[in-house]
């Protein structure tokens, strides 16, 4: 069990009442007339001790910019506002969107000016209001996590700290390091920005509704260095989709495909210093790159 799935959930100090409980949360809903839905991969936090473990877990600091992704009613919102100096919501449901606001200011009106809100699909985010976010804390729906997930630490290099709450299947999958059965694409992406680590479970009775499967926090601290490698990330990532579209073949002809040939893939593999026979899930996110360098030339057609 790691450290943060034993620690208690002692409230912080905070002003009486600020964050949602569940009462709050189900009364905020019916007064929107929202019901959540599993298409939209919506499941609220109804328990304000889960959000302060969250928020303490994530080593929220006080000069702390922090993006949101999925506020939802602002469970979570609410409590990293305690914590940071600013915090940016995106958020893509309309209804929600537009009660967000009124929320901070009802429950934490000392920190409205320190609220901004986007209202848009994460994925199409490309700059956000105010400072540069230092660090991205979300509760992620299941259905979108590991793509939202790389497209904020691609898009926004200043965010040096991450913690998803996810569901503990990509939870497991994110933080797997090679040779574990449930490594794969989103382990190796996700190691290209980050050091990552499982850093706690979350029980299924801290939501409205219950989902039909745990969660789990994951952690992910920026490298200082990134890879070392003279591939573009788009290069190494071209690699790593074609080694585990055919995880159960050897990377001679898992990677025939991306290289031209199986000769072709064998000779880039040896050159990487990578056996033709071994598979995509024993093999660093270096060693992607390193055979992305060492790609084949395109052959040109016999005049």
């Amino acid at each position: 069990m790691s450290t943060a799935e034993q620690q208690p959930d002692n409230p912080a100090p905070s002003t009486p009442d600020a964050l949602l409980g569940p009462a709050d949360v189900r009364e905020l809903a019916a007064a929107l007339g929202v019901r959540p839905t599993k298409q939209k991969g919506q499941n609220f936090v109804i328990d304000a001790n889960t959000v302060r473990r969250i928020v303490r877990t994530a080593e929220v600091r006080p000069d702390d910019v922090v993006v949101e992704v999925g506020p939802g009613l602002g469970s979570l919102t609410l409590a990293l506002l305690e914590a940071a100096d600013r915090v940016v919501a995106v958020e893509i449901d309309d209804i929600l969107a537009a009660a967000l606001p009124a929320t901070i200011e009802a429950r934490m009106p000392a920190k409205k000016d320190r609220f901004a809100l986007v209202h848009s699909d994460a994925m199409l985010v490309t700059e956000l209001p105010g400072p540069p976010p230092t660090a991205l804390v979300a509760n992620l729906p299941y259905n979108v996590a590991v793509p939202v997930l790389l497209t904020m630490l691609d898009r926004f290099p200043s965010i040096e700290r991450t913690l998803v709450m996810v569901q503990a299947e990509v939870a497991d999958r994110l933080a797997a390091e090679p040779g574990n059965k449930v490594y794969g694409v989103p382990s190796v992406k996700a190691n290209w920005y980050a050091h990552v680590k499982r850093a706690g479970a979350i029980g299924r009775k801290v939501f409205w509704p219950a989902p039909n499967v745990d969660s789990g926090l994951v952690s992910l601290v920026r490298r200082t260095e990134p890879i070392r490698t003279t591939a573009s990330k788009e290069e190494v990532f071209a690699v790593v989709d074609a080694a585990f579209a055919q995880r159960r073949k050897t990377l001679r002809a898992a990677l025939a495909g991306w290289a031209g040939s199986a000769a072709g893939a064998e000779a880039a593999l040896v050159a990487a210093g990578v056996s033709p026979q071994a598979r995509g899930e024993s093999l660093t996110v270096e060693q992607f790159a390193a055979i992305a360098e060492h790609k084949p030339a395109p052959e040109r057609p016999a005049l």
